[in-house]
């Protein structure tokens, strides 16, 4: 069962590093108050991905039309592309 924690804003920027990784490998829940109330909660990435998906149908077209094109191979990892790009550039001005 996963836990829920509410703190202060104040107290969650100090912490932040550290509020992030439990969130994301003990799957806890933070609420953040700002003076007593509840203005943000933060969750895991991938349950926020689900949540923002079951509630808009235009994430979750975009979502599965990434994933697809991912899955078949139509992109590719950020640091390929800047690589390619180089070398095209170094040949350019050579």
């Amino acid at each position: 069962m996963a836990t829920i924690s509410r703190l202060p804003i104040t107290q969650a920027r100090i912490n932040l590093g550290q509020i992030a990784r439990r969130a994301h490998n003990g799957r806890e829940y933070f609420i953040l108050e700002k003076d007593g109330i509840p203005v943000i909660g933060i969750l895991p990435a991938d349950e926020l991905e689900d949540y923002v998906e079951m509630r808009d149908a235009r994430v979750k077209s975009s979502i599965a039309k990434s994933a697809n094109d991912r899955a078949s191979g139509k992109v590719r990892p950020a640091g390929k592309l800047l690589s390619e790009l180089k070398r095209t550039a170094t040949r350019k001005t050579a």
